[in-house]
């Protein structure tokens, strides 16, 4: 269901179209409790999931989402392999990392691969909906 939204610029109605999501996480409960948490954001979707690099970047590119959830350590990677390999020639898809691992290393890192967010998995889950919720496409 698209909600409509008065452009304050240009006074054009737009409408914002369904978040699609595509999860990345090397932790099949963790994954799931993900999954779970983007279905009851309303207007969002998960469109795929992915435990390593490699099938998170052949995912991404088939599914073409809005939002990327990403932990930081993969089965055979991290999500700094996945931002590499996507993020300069998809800049319009926006990365969430997810991770445990916070400290200001990892974050500069993901910063620097492309990466719009960085979370800690166990401290700041909860900023999750708001990124997701930055993702939506406009239509207008």
């Amino acid at each position: 269901m698209a909600a409509a939204f008065e452009n304050l610029e240009s006074g054009a109605m737009e409408t914002r179209s369904a978040t699609k999501v595509f999860i990345v996480e090397d932790s099949a409960p963790v994954r799931s409790f993900i999954v779970d948490f983007v279905a009851r954001i309303e207007g969002a979707s998960v469109v795929g999931e992915a435990e390593t690099p490699r099938d998170a970047v052949e995912g991404i590119l088939r599914t073409r989402p809005d939002c990327v959830v990403l932990d930081y350590q993969l089965k055979g990677g991290t999500g700094v392999d996945v931002l590499r390999a996507i993020h300069p020639g998809s800049p319009e898809i926006a990365f969430v990392v997810l991770s445990n691992h916070s400290s200001n290393q990892y974050r500069r890192a993901c910063s620097e691969a492309g990466a719009r967010w960085f979370f800690d998995k166990s401290m700041e889950f909860g900023k999750l909906k708001d990124a997701i919720d930055a993702c939506k496409p406009l239509q207008g």
